[in-house]
């Protein structure tokens, strides 16, 4: 990259202190340049980089980098960062601002990088409850689940996320009361929605975690602001289970 991009992406994410900037590296002419793009995250603390902006700037030139900043916070790319980038099949590029001056620019790349199944950090709409169902039906079962748009908050709403795309997804309901290893299970958790789902394991092991030792009736399963995290089904999980489903394809 030229000087005049990096400090053209270090200005934005100063201007945007204390929240996150974001934005867009594009190759202009003979050299790139910096694009930036409007972030329309809420509470300033991630980013959701705007679409028309992005797409403004693909009918400039081509798209080279991804770019966000980090108002004190790391200097290393998060969890959710890493689990983005590799989405985006593009670089990615973090500006590091401590008490609004920017000091310096990360790098990372799409590599192959694979979060956790337990002890994964929670970035709403990369690394949350679906997703977790999502990863565990394809590395321990082959099985790729459909993708779904969810804003933040969906659940204060009347949408009924879960419920009405299950079927979508190639699940039915149980209706037998029975429980098998990978039934997915809806739960009502603080909400007038079916707002979180964990995966049913009982007593499997999960191939990428050989040496935990399995336990009865395990349930994996990650909160909103925690790890991701294997417990037991039983008690609050029961009392707060909507339904459960059963991949059925």
């Amino acid at each position: 990259m030229n000087k005049n991009t990096v400090a053209s992406m270090k200005a934005h994410a100063e201007a945007a202190y204390p929240n996150e900037s974001c934005g867009l590296v594009i190759a202009g002419g003979k050299k790139d340049r910096y694009v930036p793009c409007r972030n329309k995250a809420e509470d300033g603390n991630h980013f959701i980089m705007d679409a028309e902006d992005y797409a403004n700037a693909e009918d400039v030139g081509q798209v080279l980098a991804i770019v966000h900043s980090h108002p004190d916070g790391p200097e290393q790319a998060s969890e959710g960062d890493k689990v983005a980038c590799e989405a985006s099949g593009l670089p990615w590029l973090i500006v590091i601002v401590k008490d609004g001056a920017a000091t310096g620019v990360t790098r990372i790349e799409p590599d192959g990088y694979q979060p956790p199944l337990i002890g994964r950090q929670f970035f709403h709409g990369v690394l949350d409850c679906y997703t977790l169902v999502q990863d565990v039906y394809q590395r321990e079962l082959g099985i790729t689940l459909p993708h779904f748009d969810r804003e933040n908050g969906w659940w204060e709403g009347e949408q009924e996320l879960y419920l009405d795309n299950f079927g979508k997804a190639g699940f039915r309901e149980v209706t037998d009361g029975s429980l098998k290893p990978y039934d997915v299970i809806l739960m009502q958790r603080q909400s007038e929605r079916a707002n979180h789902a964990g995966v049913f394991l009982g007593t499997v092991e999960l191939k990428e975690a050989p040496h935990i030792h399995p336990v009865p009736d395990a349930m994996l399963h990650h909160s909103y602001g925690r790890l991701s995290e294997r417990v037991v089904y039983g008690g609050y999980w029961k009392q707060i289970t909507r339904m459960v489903i059963r991949y059925d394809r």
